[in-house]
């Protein structure tokens, strides 16, 4: 039963391990940390940055999904930006660890230096390591693949991602795994499980005049090529001014998935797509951090009351005094 409960809460759950190869795509980037999902983004702030994440689904049920997350990046020169990534996620009886380093170019296409009108290119090198813990299965169950053992399998991969950036607005576009790569975790001679993701973004930034508010809507779209997977997030983000040192920001993030699970309800077979709602808040005090979201799952097939909680915490270091023009969050704040 309770293997059969992992199984199934990994399905509604929209995270997938074996689609979720690398870093998951939860929602860590609007707590300032859009490096995690794009490597065009490393060191591309006016600081360098170091961004740890933790969030724990159902804390209520066990073997629950967890992951944690630790970052930096930080820009060279003019032009040029570093990044690295420590990660480990954990679902069920699946889990994984990797470790990713970055670079990333910066080119101006215009204006001043000043002015933001600039392309960025990036790519990340990385070294996961995928486990699947079978010393708790049944093994008077006869299946061949089972082994009671903790199997474990490496892997090298790539992201390669570029950016735009033009005054308030912003456009990022990543490929996730971009390599084809073979693992045998599962089955001896079992064809690749490793997946190429595609993760777009799209945002801009509403700053009125003489006003304390900025409003910044934003796109995020992901799709998974050999599975066909694919969800949407759509946020909707505020940043008020408390003073010269100190910004507060929230906002609300609804997810929706394109792939449905099918499910018995009475006689007859339903569908159901996974729909997260997630409110945010965070502060912004001189150079440190700090990020919550919430997420609430719908539909008619819960596994638990309690939802999906995340907790970010950050610090900013050698800032630049010439930052841009612009009313920029994602690199000047």
């Amino acid at each position: 039963m309770k293997k059969l409960f992992i199984l199934l809460a990994i399905v509604f759950s929209g995270q997938l391990a074996i689609a979720q190869e690398g870093v998951p795509v939860y929602l860590d980037y609007l707590t300032d940390n859009y490096y995690l999902l794009h490597p065009s983004m490393a060191g591309a702030a006016a600081c360098g940055k170091v961004r740890g994440t933790v969030r724990q689904q159902w804390f209520d049920q066990e073997d629950a999904p967890n992951l944690q997350t630790l970052s930096f990046n930080t820009g060279i020169g003019e032009n040029s930006g570093i990044g690295a990534i420590l990660f480990n996620d954990k679902n069920g009886y699946h889990s994984q660890t990797g470790a990713y380093l970055s670079y990333a170019y910066h080119l101006q296409i215009g204006g001043g230096f000043e002015d933001l009108n600039r392309l960025s290119f990036g790519m990340s090198a990385g070294l996961v390591q995928s486990r699947l813990d079978e010393s708790d299965f049944n093994l008077a169950d006869f299946d061949p693949i089972i082994t009671g053992v903790l199997r474990s399998d490496s892997y090298f991969n790539v992201d390669i991602g570029m950016s735009y950036f033009y005054k308030e607005f912003y456009a990022h576009f990543t490929v996730k795994n971009a390599l084809f790569q073979n693992r045998e975790i599962y089955s001896e001679g079992f064809e690749s499980t490793n997946q190429r993701r595609y993760v777009a973004t799209v945002g801009y930034l509403f700053a009125p005049r003489n006003s304390d508010w900025q409003w910044e809507p934003s796109v995020l779209y992901q799709r998974t090529d050999r599975t066909g997977e694919q969800f949407m997030d759509i946020n909707a983000k505020a940043y008020y001014d408390l003073n010269d040192t100190s910004v507060l920001y929230m906002g609300l993030s609804y997810r929706q998935s394109f792939d449905g699970a099918e499910f018995l309800d009475g006689t007859s077979v339903q569908e159901q797509n996974l729909s997260l709602l997630s409110p945010i808040l965070g502060v912004k005090y001189k150079e440190f951090t700090f990020g919550y979201n919430y997420s609430y799952q719908f539909g008619d097939v819960q596994f638990a009351n309690g939802g999906f909680h995340q907790i970010t915490l950050g610090i900013d270091f050698l800032c630049r005094k010439d930052r841009w023009s612009c009313n920029c969050p994602a690199v000047n704040l």
